[in-house]
């Protein structure tokens, strides 16, 4: 038996799970440290309490842990087990425990638990070797990683960025098993088709003019996604008289919101509806805030824009709000640090971090010529090198097994 230990239900992993539990090949159950997001809980970046407007815990085996009181993913230290992971993962007759990465105390105590265990480790983390780092915190992060990479037997790897690291540190091949991030394709390609013959009315009930050239921003409005690059680029565009058709469409929320809509046009405003702007703001770009938008309206905003900018710095991992994007139909303009650049956007889909000239130059081009879409890895992918990776766990011969626990 496989099991799997994560921090809480995620919208994103959740389809993985279920996808694993119909293929039927790999015995397994997921184990929560927290319920975070079944149920109304606080998000600081959002700066909102919400829940997912999904099913996130159905289709698939699972279990909640004991956690200490208070555990949130919210911080390293406040994601912690209390319950004895070693007893629990020879009670289930656990062969492998794949941990999501090791952001959390948690990820940390069970690698020690199931090496106490003779369980292997399995790891799929998000972490990449683009961002760059001073000398001493890169001593520090080999020091730590190097331990961990050392105790874990089997790496699924969510893309380039992400297996080189791996590499990096030494992980051999035989160890790396591809497990492209992915999002549930069919989904979002089926409710953007369901919903493509109301964009005149999704644009009209935001204020998007209907030979608006709109690009969408979708996430939280915060630094590491540096949102007000793409609206430093709209504003470059507008000063040279180039592409006077460009409207911003921001789906999200977060700390920025109000700098936005300061050096903006706000036409539209879902969170504000009643502020009134009195300053003269008819030299900014024109934009519309449409709000936070749960797993059920956010397709609106693939439907409504032409494409997708996400300006993001090192701290965007992945970015699988751009294969959302990319299964609903939508090109997408990535920043060269967020670490999906690689896969899903390519020499001409991908900027420079904080070129702001660059993506200026990059709009202007997707708007007069239109733009290259791109098709998102899928779930099955994973599932394959799952399977794959399964069967080499068994193999292992209990020598090797005992190995494990030394």
């Amino acid at each position: 038996m496989l099991a799997i230990l994560t921090t809480h239900p995620i919208q994103y992993q959740v389809p993985l799970w279920q996808a694993l539990a119909l293929d039927g090949r790999v015995p397994f159950e997921v184990w929560y440290v927290t319920d975070h997001g079944t149920r109304l809980s606080p998000d600081r970046e959002f700066g909102r309490t919400f829940a997912w407007d999904i099913d996130t815990l159905s289709g698939y085996p699972h279990r909640f842990l004991t956690a200490v009181e208070g555990s949130t993913p919210a911080a390293f230290w406040k994601c912690r087990l209390q319950e004895s992971l070693r007893d629990r993962l020879r009670a289930s007759g656990a062969s492998a425990l794949w941990i999501q990465g090791w952001q959390v105390a948690a990820y940390w105590q069970a690698v020690w638990e199931a090496r106490a265990a003779g369980v292997e480790v399995w790891l799929r983390g998000e972490s990449n070797d683009l961002a760059p780092q001073p000398t001493w915190k890169r001593g520090l992060k080999r020091a730590q990683l190097g331990w961990l990479f050392h105790r874990v037997d089997r790496f699924l790897y969510i893309g380039a960025a992400n297996r080189r690291l791996y590499q990096n540190f030494g992980v051999t091949e035989s160890r790396l098993y591809p497990a492209p991030y992915a999002v549930d394709n069919d989904r979002f390609a089926r409710q953007a088709a369901e919903l493509q013959p109301r964009r005149a009315e999704l644009r009209r009930r935001w204020g998007i003019p209907e030979a608006a050239f709109c690009v969408l921003f979708c996430g939280k409005f915060i630094a590491k996604k540096r949102p007000m690059d793409l609206v430093g680029a709209a504003r470059q565009l507008g000063e040279k008289g180039l592409l006077p058709e460009l409207h911003l469409l921001f789906a999200g929320s977060g700390s920025l919101g109000a700098e936005l809509r300061r050096s903006c046009r706000v036409v539209f405003d879902a969170e504000f509806p009643l502020r009134q702007h009195t300053i003269d703001r008819t030299h900014l770009p024109p934009a519309s805030f449409a709000g936070f938008l749960n797993q059920t309206e956010i397709s609106q905003a693939y439907v409504a824009a032409d494409c997708l900018a996400l300006p993001s710095d090192h701290g965007e991992t992945w970015g699988l709000v751009v294969n959302e994007a990319l299964a609903s139909g939508l090109p997408c303009l990535v920043s060269d640090a967020c670490g999906c650049a690689e896969e899903l956007a390519g020499d001409s889909g991908s900027f420079a971090l904080s070129n702001i000239p660059m993506l200026a130059a990059k709009l202007l081009d997707l708007g007069r010529r239109g733009g290259k879409r791109l098709t998102p890895p899928t779930i099955s992918e994973s599932v394959t090198s799952i399977v794959r990776a399964y069967r080499d766990a068994l193999d292992r011969s209990p020598v090797d097994l005992n190995l494990l626990a030394s």
